[in-house]
């Protein structure tokens, strides 16, 4: 991979010309960047295809190439881009359906809109994948079809398709009003009785970790219970009778049901798997009884967890917020609540639900400057990058407070320039704030050198539009390759130096970009 080119490609000043010789000399790194450049025209999207085949797919994913560029026979990656997106053509299907590659008609099968003649031909396919990635993906119709196939793992894949018809799934769930699954990939494969080694040595084997079979599919008959207890189409009765198996996962595949019925939630509460609990507890289906249940938990995920519930009651986010975790991010109910409530939250004695609220971004003046100058670290941390600050009350929060808030400070949007060169000469430094300073669209000159003098700064530093142009011609030059390709891709590099990087086709002279 060259650096300098493939940052050269992604660099959003480089005019039509640049783009035209970087295509004729493009291997499939630059491709690949050369292939996500939204002035990319249609002719030389043909071009960056014809120069490197392995750019058709992205391109037809994003809607440069059309039906009548590909050919599905040479470029069938592209072929199935355009299937994907329903701009494909039927024939193009009917041909990959007959492909002796399996793994060709499994891509076909996940496809939406196909023909119903090559429906049925994959739902007869003789390898099980193929049927199976169809029952994944497939209508109601087909799914409802599907669901009684002799294979358990079609019925694997029918239990977690999002459009298999409701009583489908409550059949699959409980097994009752299905015909006695024959086969599963397990006595495909193996001599029954038969357990998977889950530290197994043979590098040919991909049966999943756990699989066994005895006669009765045991392990794919607990995955179409799993699959269905996440499955959002399947009905919450048939789902809730769940809550007492001695299943670990399938309780905890119902724990997060978003359509949980109380009784399981409050049967669920009391579960000894901790992460059951978790789930449980960030689920905004549980009621107030369960909320409060989960709020005395033992297990520290397990408060965090139900922190960042939508519905956790106010009361009982303070009581958390005291006792848990929870760290500098805007919590759900935080962010809902009222405009009395935020009075109320601005007013907490608890430094820890103040930082909280801190963390929102549409605050009123008055709060958000109230909270600017709180006397906690913490607080002044949180509110620092919200939008609206004054220079002065920025200068003063890091005055104050010093590298606890520096960094956040220098996130904020409106930190203006000489305020952003002062923090990045801030002593000690802090570095953290020289990576905000350097993405800072504020940033200028004086505060982006300091950045380089970061390791981490630097790369980022590189690619700032206010970095002078001789610095990012040294950068060009420089050891570090991923520094070097940041700066190629910076558009305040001058167009002389960007003609200069990219050599010419093989014969051909190279000719000059005109100078802005």
């Amino acid at each position: 991979m060259d650096p300098l080119l493939c940052g050269l490609a992604a660099n959003p000043a480089l005019p039509t010309e640049l783009v035209d010789r970087l295509i004729a000399i493009a291997d499939e790194d630059i491709g690949e960047v050369l292939a996500t450049r939204e002035d990319l025209s249609r002719a030389q999207a043909l071009a960056l295809v014809a120069r490197v085949a392995e750019t058709a797919a992205r391109l037809a994913y994003e809607g440069r190439l059309t039906a009548a560029d590909i050919d599905p026979v040479a470029q069938p990656d592209a072929a199935f881009a355009l299937l994907d997106g329903g701009a494909g053509r039927p024939e193009w299907a009917r041909l990959l359906a007959a492909d002796p590659a399996v793994g060709r008609r499994e891509r076909l099968a996940a496809c939406p809109g196909l023909p119903p003649d090559v429906v049925e031909t994959l739902a007869a396919d003789p390898d099980v994948r193929v049927v199976a990635e169809l029952a994944l993906w497939t209508t109601p119709e087909t799914a409802a079809r599907l669901a009684r196939h002799p294979h358990a793992e079609v019925r694997r894949a029918v239990a977690a398709n999002e459009a298999a018809p409701p009583d489908v799934l409550a059949m699959l769930i409980t097994g009752e009003g299905l015909p006695e699954a024959l086969r599963c990939l397990v006595c495909d494969r193996e001599e029954t009785p038969f357990v998977h080694d889950p530290h197994c040595p043979r590098t040919d084997c991909d049966l999943r970790s756990g699989a066994a079979c005895d006669g009765s599919h045991e392990s794919t008959l607990h995955d179409i219970r799993q699959m269905a207890l996440g499955n959002p189409a399947t009905p919450a009765e048939a789902a809730a009778g769940f809550a007492g198996h001695p299943s670990m996962m399938l309780r905890w595949q119902l724990a997060a049901r978003p359509d949980l019925p109380p009784d399981a939630g409050r049967r669920l509460a009391g579960d000894p798997v901790p992460g059951v609990r978790a789930d449980l507890a960030g689920n905004p289906a549980i009621d107030d009884a369960t909320i409060r249940a989960l709020a005395a938990d033992r297990a520290d995920d397990v408060r965090r967890r139900l922190a960042h519930n939508p519905r956790v009651p106010l009361d009982v986010l303070a009581r958390l917020a005291g006792t848990t975790r929870i760290g500098p991010t805007l919590l759900p109910r935080i962010a809902a609540a009222t405009p009395a409530e935020v009075e109320e939250l601005a007013v907490s004695p608890d430094a820890a639900v103040r930082m909280l609220l801190a963390e929102r971004r549409d605050l009123p003046p008055g709060i958000r400057d109230a909270l600017a100058a709180d006397p906690d670290a913490k607080v002044v941390k949180s509110v620092a990058p919200h939008p609206g600050l004054t220079e002065a009350r920025l200068r003063a929060m890091a005055d104050r407070h010093g590298v606890a808030v520096v960094a956040r400070v220098a996130a904020n949007p409106d930190a203006p320039p000489a305020l952003l060169e002062d923090l990045a000469r801030h002593e000690p430094p802090v570095r953290k704030a020289l990576r905000e300073i350097a993405r800072h669209r504020n940033a200028t000159a004086p505060s982006l050198l300091a950045c380089l003098a970061d390791k981490r700064a630097r790369g980022i530093a590189a690619g700032h539009p206010a970095l002078p142009s001789p610095v990012i011609e040294e950068l060009l030059a420089g050891a570090d390759s991923a520094v070097a390709e940041a700066a190629a891709a910076n558009p305040s590099l001058p167009l002389a130096v960007m003609s200069g990087l990219v050599p010419a086709p093989s014969g051909a002279p190279v000719a000059a970009v005109p100078a802005e």
